[in-house]
């Protein structure tokens, strides 16, 4: 019965053992506790006074080495945005159009170390690099441009001017018709082609059965289409009244 109680209740049987750990882990890192501060410290004692300075001189001797670290750190940051700094000065005193818009950015750092003479000297040679117009020669090049543009066309009107003139030409066949079997068809040719115009040129001909011992003249011309119509032609030929009875256009093609 008691056994059975005493399972159940909340008794710290294995204190000691861990009471013997704590003291071997604070004697292990300030050393080992001489008998007379034992004795004074007793059992559950282990966190007096003197463990608690030991504790708090061993962090911060931790702290210290932390924060000496953090400094390495801090200047190796302070030395990279340093060049970066000067990198980009530089870059902007390359550009002009850059270093006009872009607005300079200041940066306050305790430890920045000072530019070396040679980046100084180099930032004066991009000033003195910035003062040439390197673009002063495009009012130039475009003055050539429409000079050798001006020259050109000239020369393609010249050229066009001495290419004759596309003249536009047509080759017509005519059909002239004469009002019996007895007109005289080698006079009428002759009438016909004496019709002489400014632009007009006869070709060839041969007489085609009609009919009844009837023969039309058929006769190829030639003419510019400026200059002489199909209608003009027709009343030319029909001023011939006593051979000619009518003129047909028989073919009409462009030359």
């Amino acid at each position: 019965m008691a056994t059975n109680f005493l399972m159940h209740e909340k008794i710290w049987f294995d204190k000691f053992k861990y009471d013997d750990a704590e003291r071997k882990f604070y004697e292990q890192m300030n050393g080992p506790v001489t008998g007379s501060s034992r004795q004074s410290s007793g059992p559950g004692a282990s966190s007096g006074p003197s463990g608690d300075h030991s504790e708090l001189v061993t962090r911060i001797a931790s702290l210290e080495v932390e924060n000496q670290s953090l400094r390495g750190v801090v200047q190796d940051l302070q030395q990279a945005i340093a060049k970066l700094e000067a990198r980009l000065s530089v870059l902007e005193k390359s550009s002009p159009a850059h270093r006009a818009t872009a607005p300079q950015t200041q940066h306050v750092s305790p430890m920045r170390q000072a530019e070396p003479p040679t980046r100084k000297a180099a930032a004066a040679e991009d000033d003195e690099d910035d003062d040439i117009d390197l673009f002063g020669s495009d009012e130039e090049d475009d003055k050539e441009a429409v000079r050798l543009r001006e020259e050109r066309l000239r020369q393609y009107a010249e050229k066009k001017a001495k290419k004759p003139a596309l003249v536009a030409k047509s080759s017509i066949l005519l059909d002239v018709k004469p009002w019996d079997d007895e007109t005289d068809m080698a006079q009428l040719e002759a009438c016909v082609r004496s019709v002489q115009l400014d632009g007009l040129t006869w070709g060839g001909s041969k007489l085609v059965p009609v009919g009844y011992g009837i023969r039309k003249l058929q006769i190829q011309c030639v003419v510019e289409d400026d200059k002489v119509g199909t209608d003009l032609l027709e009343e030319e030929i029909t001023k011939f009244e006593e051979h000619v009875q009518s003129v047909d256009i028989a073919a009409f093609n462009k030359i």
